[in-house]
């Protein structure tokens, strides 16, 4: 039969899919691109730290607190 009938392989088909503009999907990515954009090195390393410094200040303002009512407690049931 592949004597007589050779097997041919048909030619790829166009498959065209139009790009439309929409904007909400454009606002959607710029939104995302600019979330995603980080500044230097530096910056971040500031932005870190300064939270840093605010959680341990934070941490110690709780530990003067409960070390001052404890006292308070001892100094009241003694």
């Amino acid at each position: 039969m592949s004597v007589l009938f050779p097997k041919v392989k048909e030619p790829r088909k166009w498959d065209y899919r139009p790009i439309y503009y929409d904007p909400e999907k454009e606002a959607r990515k710029e939104k995302q691109l600019a979330r995603l954009h980080r500044g230097t090195f530096r910056e971040e390393h500031e932005k870190n730290m300064t939270t840093l410094r605010k959680k341990q200040q934070s941490r110690l303002i709780f530990l003067v607190a409960l070390l001052t009512l404890l006292i308070f407690t001892f100094y009241v049931l003694l």
